[in-house]
């Protein structure tokens, strides 16, 4: 039981239907064909984020806010990657944002899929959690943090 209320604590966590649900819109958000420059798609990542996690984030466990964080930032670098489409603006991009030079040849001139080339090391390294953040990304995990744990309980 929760100290606070009579509520136990298993009815308090979201269901996987509406977690299906957030990532099915996300996916929506953030898929690689949509046309919207990326300042929209902060814009409206943020929107719909904020007002989920205002929603169902007293209910969600941290591992899982976690995960999800991951995959979305995962889902940025998609977009990026498919935006940027040759080879030669990839290894570019990836070099002026900080990437190492030999790794961002390497992962330029790859042949994979964007979804795979979404986690390598050096678009890692360019397209960094900084880095997103300052383009307007909002963080899940952050937003779970400022839920749980608000400014003035600490």
């Amino acid at each position: 039981m929760n100290i606070v209320s009579n509520v136990p604590l298993d009815l308090l966590t979201s269901t996987e239907k509406a977690i299906h649900g957030f990532k099915t819109r996300l996916r929506r958000l953030t898929g690689r064909s949509w046309g919207v420059s990326m300042q929209y798609r902060y814009a409206s990542l943020s929107r719909y984020i904020q007002g989920w996690m205002n929603y169902f984030g007293v209910g969600m466990r941290y591992n899982d806010v976690v995960e999800l964080d991951h995959w979305l930032r995962r889902r940025i670098r998609m977009c990026y990657w498919k935006q940027w489409r040759r080879a030669r603006r990839r290894i570019g991009e990836l070099i002026k944002l900080g990437s190492a030079r030999y790794q961002a040849i390497l992962t330029g001139l790859s042949r994979k899929s964007y979804w795979h080339l979404a986690k390598t090391l050096s678009t890692n390294m360019g397209l960094s959690k900084a880095f997103l953040e300052q383009q307007g990304l909002v963080s899940i995990r952050t937003l779970w943090i400022q839920t749980h744990y608000p400014a003035k309980a600490r």
